[in-house]
């Protein structure tokens, strides 16, 4: 089987084929015309079956993955941490996008990673809902505060005018949000259940079902929590352990989704008070009990995902 590795950039995507002992690269932009090129030069190299990886960024490397996985090729996502500790291993010394592409071929012939699994199309939709969503509210609440600021009437006239049309784009984000999920009913309902836990409300449990497609992108809630980016780094040398801040290596809209609801857990659940009394007591900082709490929440709903069950506060906290 053929192996591609993908550096994936905002604007680019850095590609290397393995081909037996052969190699070839190639380099296109990051979008459809440049999916559509990468498609034609597999083509023409006579690929058929292809094992694809690279690493895990977010939203740019969704859209490829995406394509690549549509067009039947096999396809993994992985953590970009896996990548750097493969490429210490062969002594790399030298980092451009090239040569990130080559660590990553090969870690895929090396390792054969798991394959990645896509969201399903009403997934993808509603994942793209939400994130429009949250961009128009950043964008009101913007504008919002640089009419506080405004100066003179003109530039008044002028932010009302353009908070009047984010305002209405974003009623009409929520009204097809809305229509969405009553075509939906299973996703409504696996939302409305991960809203029952204290601290969720319901668009944070609409932005944490959308980046974890539904809780289908991790097999494990261990696996959620790396995903996430809540796992503590580890640090080893000798005689040395110790465990370190959160490791940040995944995907940064649901660790802020997971932020806002476990201030608010902390701050108002009653459920939730005897879990940080607990870990106030051993001395822990605000910001270690809100990362506790992160992990916490995410796999509560992790768990109501799996069983279908809503939430039930006799459940030791």
């Amino acid at each position: 089987m053929d192996v591609l590795g993908i550096d994936v950039g905002k604007n680019d995507l850095h590609a290397e084929l393995l081909q037996g002992e052969s190699s070839a690269r190639k380099s296109v932009s990051n979008s459809e015309k440049g999916f559509a090129q990468l498609a034609s030069w597999l083509h023409n190299r006579g690929v058929d079956e292809l094992h694809v990886c690279l690493e895990a960024t977010g939203v740019y490397s969704e859209a490829i993955a995406e394509f690549l996985a549509d067009s039947g090729y096999i396809v993994s996502v992985v953590n970009p941490g896996q990548i750097k500790a493969f490429g210490k291993s062969e002594l790399i010394r030298t980092k451009t996008d090239r040569v990130d592409a080559g660590v990553i071929a090969r870690f895929c012939r090396a390792t054969h990673p798991g394959p990645w699994k896509p969201a399903s199309p009403e997934m993808r939709v509603f994942r793209a809902l939400i994130r429009r969503r949250e961009t128009l509210t950043n964008m009101i609440v913007q504008e919002r505060n640089r009419l506080e600021a405004a100066a003179t009437k003109e530039v008044q006239r002028s932010i009302k005018a353009v908070l009047k049309t984010l305002e209405d784009e974003l009623a009409q984000v929520n009204k097809a949000l809305d229509d969405h999920l009553k075509n939906h009913p299973d996703l409504r309902e696996l939302i409305d259940k991960i809203d029952t836990i204290p601290g969720y409300g319901a668009v944070t449990a609409m932005k944490v079902v959308a980046e974890t497609n539904g809780f289908r992108v991790c097999n494990s809630a261990k696996e959620l929590v790396a995903y996430a980016g809540l796992n503590p780094s580890l640090y080893e040398s000798g005689t040395i352990r110790r465990r370190g801040s959160i490791s940040k290596i995944g995907n940064a809209s649901l660790r802020k989704a997971l932020y806002f609801a476990a201030l608010a857990a902390a701050s108002h659940s009653a459920y939730f008070r005897p879990f940080v009394v607990r870990l106030r007591a051993a001395g822990k900082r605000p910001k270690v009990i809100i990362t506790a709490l992160m992990r916490k929440l995410l796999v509560l709903a992790f768990t109501l995902f799996r069983t279908g069950r809503v939430f039930d506060a006799a459940y030791a906290a």
